[in-house]
Parts: structure tokens; sequence; C-alpha cells
């Protein structure tokens, strides 16, 4: 009984403390990243193609948790769809402070009040390495835990 109980006290504190390491090493392990040049027909010139190393590649699909700041961005339909960014505003790659590696698209399940304070999402992460026109991530089904 007294190993039952001891296992099952591991067993719990080792779950909340990959969850807690998720939510801090999920951009860690997108910036795993490299690119590639590849002919865009469309475009009429080279440009640079993701290529996802093997630890990203096994979130593809997977429910993600992950620390970041909402970045509004003019074009996106509602609350419901935004760029989240592993950096505030005034950092975030749209600024020229980060790379195209530290924002991703967001697809919530319900609408997210906008804050310029750091918040945490749920969802599915989805790669990108085909549409040049959406960004390399993108998490799906996302709903707001904090």
């Amino acid at each position: 009984m007294k190993v039952l109980i001891t296992t099952l006290i591991l067993i719990t504190s080792f779950g909340s403390t990959s969850l807690k390491a998720q939510d801090t090493n999920v951009w860690k392990t997108l910036a795993k990243i490299t690119y590639k040049k590849q002919m865009d027909e469309i475009m009429g010139f080279n440009v640079d193609v993701p290529v996802f190393s093997d630890d990203i590649k096994a979130l593809d699909g997977k429910e993600i948790t992950i620390k970041g700041y909402i970045i509004p961005v003019e074009g996106y339909k509602s609350h419901k769809e935004f760029v989240f960014s592993a950096f505030p505003y005034n950092m975030c790659f749209f600024c020229g402070g980060a790379g195209p590696e530290t924002v991703m698209e967001v697809y919530a399940s319900e609408p997210v009040k906008y804050s310029a304070k750091q918040v945490v999402l749920r969802g599915t992460l989805e790669l990108n390495d085909t549409d040049i026109n959406r960004l390399m991530f993108a998490i799906n089904d996302a709903i707001l835990v904090d």
C-alpha cells in the first residue's frame, strides 16, 4: 500500500511538472528550425522554406500549452483569430525584434479578449511549410487557460 501511494505521488508530481515545463519550453522547441531556399513559382524567386526538426514534428497535431502575447494584427477577423507571440508587441517578429519562429496564428474556439499581459493558451499545433502566405505555426481550437 505504501509503495502504491508513493508511486501515485511520483506520477502526479511528474505529470504536473511536465505541463509546467511544456508551458515554457514550447517556444524553445519551435526555435529548433532551419531554412532551405526553394523556388516559388508564383513569386518568381527563391524563398526561405522552413525545415522542421524532429522535436517540432513530434508536436504536430498534438495539444500544446503555451505562454505568450496577443499581437493585434489588422486583417484578422475577430478575437477568435489572431497572432500569438513569444514576446510582447514591441519585441515581436513584426517589429523586427525576433524571428518568424516566435509567432503563430491562433484559431480559438471562443473569443479571447485582448490583453497586453502574457496569457496561456491550449490548443492543437499545426505546422506549415508550404503556404508562404501563412505563418509557420498555428494553434487550432485554442482556449484561454490563464
